[in-house]
């Protein structure tokens, strides 16, 4: 078993939560970090609900989900995360904030070899470690949506990253959770969003010059190409914020066109369509308003 315990996320939206769940259920000692106590109930709530779907649907036995739900501690003070051994931002896709935040992290965080993880989907790795006086001890996990069903955890190190803590959060991340890990370069991106962002990016143009439908492009892909879901629902599940962000940390990065995220996307996120999260994206989601 891995030598890392206790585990920290911070941020409880839908990423986070995901992987406080991920990490309590695999047997680690979870803080959740959250700005208020308004924000900490409503990831206490996202997670008792994906729990209770598990134990549903025969994923998880009903003392399992209590025993995670027992490992799981909320708060909205960052002091509370002194003698974690792992933590794992997973704020929201802005530069400053992350920065802010590793640097808060490195003063409170006491244990001396603890690992400090961005979830970030696109912003380097190493900006983040120079803001703590630990850079070796700064790396990327990168999680997929969602977290208690993907498979995937990117380990991102910087050129900075010891290779004693890129071993440690692999061996967690593979033998505790059970994911199965692949080593990305830290550039903008990293593997999966650097060819995945301009597959959604296209879908979103063919949208807006009119070429198809939303349904008719979903459609195509899932039964042309065997996705299991078409680009446009799944701009929606990954958050068109965020999407724009990845896309505009990569195109900052790169200066490709294929990178730019078009007028249509940045008319949405202004106008707070955002997704499933928010109950209309692409399309409509009902039961999330």
């Amino acid at each position: 078993m891995s030598d890392i315990t206790r585990v920290a996320v911070i941020g409880c939206g839908l990423m986070g939560s995901g992987i406080a769940e991920v990490c309590a259920r695999a047997g680690a000692d979870v803080i959740a970090c959250e700005i208020d106590e308004q924000a900490a109930a409503a990831g206490r709530a996202r997670i008792e609900a994906s729990l209770d779907r598990a134990a549903k649907a025969g994923k998880l036995t009903a003392e399992d989900r209590d025993a995670a739900l027992a490992r799981l501690a909320f708060t909205t003070q960052l002091s509370d995360l002194a003698d974690r051994d792992l933590v794992i931002e997973a704020a929201a896709e802005d530069p400053d904030l992350k920065t802010a935040l590793f640097g808060e992290l490195d003063r409170v965080v006491k244990c001396p070899d603890a690992i400090l993880a961005t979830n970030t989907s696109s912003i380097p790795i190493v900006r983040l470690a120079r803001a703590t006086s630990r850079p070796s001890q700064v790396l990327g996990l990168h999680f997929f949506n969602p977290a208690p069903v993907q498979k995937l955890v990117e380990l991102i190190p910087s050129i900075l990253t010891s290779a004693q803590a890129a071993d440690r959060a692999r061996d967690f991340a593979t033998t505790t959770l059970g994911k199965t890990t692949i080593t990305a370069p830290d550039r903008s991106g990293f593997v999966v969003n650097a060819l995945l962002v301009p597959y959604l990016l296209a879908a979103i143009r063919m949208l807006e010059a009119g070429h198809a439908t939303a349904g008719d492009i979903d459609t195509g892909m899932v039964l042309g190409c065997a996705h299991p879901m078409g680009p446009l629902h799944l701009a929606d599940l990954i958050g068109l914020d965020t999407l724009q962000a990845v896309a505009d940390s990569l195109h900052e990065e790169f200066r490709e066109t294929q990178y730019a995220a078009p007028p249509l996307l940045r008319r949405m996120v202004d106008a707070g369509l955002t997704g499933r999260k928010t109950g209309q994206g692409f399309f409509p989601y009902p039961e999330q308003r």
